[in-house]
């Protein structure tokens, strides 16, 4: 029996946490020994980097299995399909995988997500109009049961309910052990070309992000400047080997260096040629970092200074694959600037047609006493066959603000009810405080899913602080 340890777990964006026992899993006989010594009234859920901004990763008083081990890989080189471990980060796989010739279809904005996770979760990123979400790309999963039943569960096997459940089903049908995913082709050096708008409104945001241009796009909007929404777009797409920069490109912001690459980047040339597709962390955040440095006066200044810097039209401009994908994750523990209470990120999508909810969830959030830090734009493309997926064709808004803000449960309910007016949804993985009747009114597929996850674990073992707070399994 692996040693158990307790522990303190939270989400990503902080909080009181819960205390559970941790146990780290080496491999999957010692996993399936473990589910059999086990208290079967004990609930387990995986937990991977911890990255998802709420509870889904948690359970109180629960069983969590860490799967971080659990990261070996392989790269088929024939039919662009590596297999890795469900421990094994996205940034782990990059840097291997780029040297190579590869890339991961989609990568949402940190490297720090396992595989497992990003399963779990569904992930998305700046490209999902071209692309879809992260189960779209996954060929074959390893999926052990609480039974103890080891399950291959194959995209190209015509039963594919236990893999749909399982893709965004937030660990809540097994334990994810490993999974094949198809990959695609990245030129030498990985390196985007960037096409940019400064825009005045949300309007001119939607308008840019539907303009033609690169895959990877996304808007960075201003809830603290004048007017409503102004911002930043980009529209980004891999720049091919050896181009040199239009002639109207501006330089880039983050020039290479003459210091060594991190051990955890992939090779590249230095000063004037490829940077690394992995991020280093920079800046280290102190636990003792003040609440009181990061307010809206401050971020007010800094908003109005990122808004102005940038050209109001750039075009082909040569960026680094990392630092434009992974723009946070030159911070360690970025969350830490929201103080001891931590943050919240709302995350919800309305479909394309519903662009007057957008701009009426802006309006309250402007109205609000609660500030919000930092807000963020993408168009998506049309969802998947996974019932509890988050993403449906239209447009998806994450909003970072302060967990510790007054009016800020007020606030959110307002959310919720404009979203599911709209037929929209918020993102699960990034949710921590929905409610059971409100998640029905946004997911109509869930009497589906859970269909299909009682037949994989009728026991109903796996269980999350999420799932019992939102009623996805019941209690």
């Amino acid at each position: 029996m692996p040693r158990m340890t307790s522990a303190r777990l939270h989400g990503w964006g902080g909080g009181p946490g819960v205390r559970a026992d941790v146990v780290a899993i080496d491999g999957e006989p010692e996993l399936a020994a473990l589910l059999a010594d086990a208290d079967r009234d004990r609930e387990l859920i995986c937990r991977g980097m911890g990255r998802s901004y709420g509870d889904a990763a948690q359970r109180d008083g629960g069983l969590v299995l860490d799967l971080r081990r659990l990261c070996r890989t392989a790269l088929d080189p024939k039919r662009g399909i590596v297999r890795a471990g469900a421990g094994a980060t996205l940034g782990q796989l990059l840097a291997e995988l780029a040297p190579a010739g590869w890339l991961l279809p989609v990568l949402p904005g940190t490297q720090h997500v396992t595989v497992g996770g990003a399963i779990a979760c569904d992930i998305h990123g700046k490209n999902h109009g071209a692309v879809g979400s992260f189960g779209n790309h996954v060929r074959a999963l390893g999926l052990l049961t609480a039974a103890g039943e080891s399950l291959t569960l194959r995209r190209d096997d015509g039963q594919t309910d236990a893999l749909d459940a399982t893709i965004g089903g937030l660990g809540l049908t097994g334990f994810i052990t490993w999974a094949e995913i198809k990959l695609v082709r990245a030129p030498a050096g990985v390196e985007l070309s960037v096409d940019l708008d400064r825009v005045d409104d949300l309007d001119g945001a939607l308008a840019a992000l539907d303009a033609p241009g690169g895959p990877y796009r996304v808007a960075w909007l201003d809830l603290l400047g004048p007017g409503l929404a102004r911002g930043v777009v980009t529209r980004a797409e891999l720049a091919p080997p050896e181009s040199a920069p239009s002639a109207n490109a501006a330089p880039p912001a983050n020039a290479a260096s003459d210091a060594p690459p991190p051990a955890n980047a992939a090779p590249g040339r230095r000063a004037g040629g490829p940077r690394p597709v992995t991020v280093a962390a920079k800046a280290r955040i102190p636990s003792w970092w003040p609440a009181g440095l990061l307010r809206p006066s401050t971020v007010r200044a800094h908003n109005a200074l990122r808004f102005h810097a940038a050209p109001r039209r750039a075009r082909g401009r040569r960026e680094g694959f990392g630092p434009h994908m992974f723009p946070l994750d030159v911070l360690d523990a970025w969350p830490r600037l929201y103080g001891a209470a931590g943050f919240l990120q709302y995350q919800c999508v309305v479909p394309r047609g519903a662009e007057r909810a957008l701009q009426d969830a802006l309006e309250r959030v402007r109205a609000a006493p609660a500030p919000c830090y930092l807000a963020v734009l993408k168009d998506f493309g049309p969802g998947n066959d996974a019932p509890l997926s988050f993403p449906i064709e239209g447009w998806t808004l994450a909003l970072d603000l302060p967990r510790a803000a007054p009016g800020l449960d007020a606030l959110l309910a307002e959310l919720d009810a404009i979203v599911v007016a709209a037929g929209g949804r918020v993102y699960l993985a990034k949710d921590a405080r929905l409610d059971p009747t409100t998640l029905a009114a946004m997911y109509p597929r869930l009497p589906e899913w859970r269909a299909a996850r009682d037949r994989l674990d009728p026991e109903r073992r796996w269980v999350s602080d999420l799932a019992r707070r939102t009623g996805l399994v019941p209690g």
